[in-house]
């Protein structure tokens, strides 16, 4: 098996800076790699105040992928941590209008949820 064909199709990196969490996803966020990529996310945070997820490398997102995202926003509001989804690209926007969640993520922004 090549090694390409073995890696990971998915790859972030989780960084903490004094109450601020960034996450900087790589890749494809598809079935298979969500509950391991959520896991890690709601464990980054508890004990901070905002968690940014810079999606500029991410270059597709299934169903599942999706659902994670809402996941994570779910959990962000009920953890009261403003959640801040920077570099949606062109697929992940087009998935979140087809799918009437880019207004939900839009309004967000009345609950100090930014979305660019």
């Amino acid at each position: 098996m090549p090694e390409e064909a073995a890696a990971k199709p998915l790859t972030y990196e989780v960084e903490r800076h004094a109450e601020t969490v960034t996450v900087k996803c790589h890749g494809r966020l598809v079935a298979g790699l969500t509950n391991e990529f959520y896991k890690d996310v709601k464990d980054a945070v508890p004990g901070s105040k905002v968690l940014v997820l810079d999606l500029k490398e991410l270059t597709y997102v299934d169903s599942m992928g999706l659902g994670t995202l809402v996941r994570i926003y779910v959990h962000t509001k009920g953890e009261h941590v403003e959640l801040k989804v920077l570099h949606l690209g062109t697929q992940l926007r087009n998935l979140l209008k087809m799918t009437n969640l880019m207004s939900t993520l839009g309004s967000a922004e009345d609950h100090g949820i930014t979305v660019a």
